[in-house]
């Protein structure tokens, strides 16, 4: 891929966005000074004009910005529309890429941004808005994880207030109250989410396949159904395991420090959470896993490091179902294509 001739860097904030260009003329250097605009829609055409005034164009620039939540999304989303190739990077990735020295201010972040475009622009991931049902249905999850955590804070607190000497009826009332209605509204949620994917042929195929395998319901396919059609590498275990969190790291250091590998717990904490659950659930009732799973325990391995092998295990199946589109086969067993060649070749 041909290297762009402007690098955009775009710092975001809630209500504005400070934009500097950059470009390669013997060496790198900020070509249009740092500029501020609203960060509402109404204040993108000034923008997008801005743009074409210093002769930014769709095909020969690309726009870098930081993730920021729903900040970025409509700026994004407008200028894809309008032809422009658009990166959203993790701001710790960029943050990493520079010294922390000198100033920092809105002006200067967007600088670096663009210096950051510049640098590492064949490793950017370019950025394409979701469908709109994969759009709702990561609202709809992020809004049930939201009530299912309310939920367990009231179960908390009513579970200590029927420890104390003193009853409050009323108190433990209003908590009975508000945990039933939090699990309805969870209800709810997934019954909307079961009709957006089954509105949705390749979605609903897909999330068939998924749950064909062991441990893996409803809520766990949806979240995988989002990873495979928004990763830059879906169909890459090893990529998901390191974006969700359950990548073993080693940890050790010189002669003296050595500790035993262990996830950074990055990532989706519902997926991953979703994950662990679905790897006890195999290591408890399926009997494949179950011997895996007690084998290894036998071995010395530590509990908890088998139960993420399992994890990483039930990552591999997933997307070899969604890579063949073919439902989980129980006890498969793969085949060396040369040992299986040989044989034909002997009989």
């Amino acid at each position: 891929m041909k290297a762009p001739q402007y690098y955009v860097g775009i710092d975001i904030a809630s209500a504005s966005f400070t934009c500097s260009v950059g470009k390669m003329e013997g060496r790198w250097q900020i070509v249009v000074r740092p500029a501020s605009f609203a960060n509402e829609y109404d204040s993108f055409s000034a923008y997008l004009n801005w743009l074409h005034d210093h002769e930014v164009k769709p095909d020969n620039s690309v726009i870098c910005m930081e993730a920021t939540g729903v900040y970025n999304e409509v700026l994004a989303h407008f200028l894809c529309a309008n032809g422009y190739t658009v990166a959203i990077e993790p701001p710790l990735k960029v943050k990493r890429a520079f010294k922390p020295e000198g100033h920092k201010s809105d002006p200067v972040d967007s600088t670096q941004i663009a210096e950051y475009a510049y640098r590492f622009w064949d490793e950017l991931s370019q950025w394409t808005p979701r469908k709109e049902i994969l759009e709702q249905i990561k609202t709809l999850l992020t809004t049930r994880e939201q009530f299912v955590v309310e939920r367990s804070g009231h179960q908390n607190a009513l579970q200590a207030l029927k420890r104390k000497q003193v009853r409050t009826p009323m108190a433990e009332k209003m908590h009975e109250k508000a945990i039933e209605e939090l699990k309805r509204h969870a209800q709810e949620i997934e019954a909307e989410i079961q009709r957006l994917i089954d509105q949705d042929p390749d979605l609903r195929n897909l999330a068939a396949l998924l749950i064909s395998i062991p441990g893996v319901g409803a809520l766990l396919a949806a979240h995988m159904l989002l990873l495979f059609k928004s990763a830059p590498e879906p169909y890459n275990p090893k990529s998901l395991a390191a974006f969700i969190g359950i990548c073993p790291y080693e940890s050790s250091s010189g002669t003296s420090v050595r500790g035993p590998s262990t996830s950074r717990h990055y990532g989706p904490p519902a997926l991953r959470k979703l994950l662990h659950l679905a790897a006890m659930s195999i290591a408890t009732h399926q009997q494949q896993f179950r011997l895996y799973y007690l084998r290894k325990v036998k071995e010395g391995k530590p509990k908890q490091l088998v139960i993420n092998n399992l994890a990483n295990k039930l990552i591999k199946i997933m997307v070899a179902v969604a890579q063949t589109r073919t439902k989980f086969i129980p006890n498969y067993c793969s085949v060396n294509p040369a040992l299986l060649k040989m044989a034909l070749t002997k009989s």
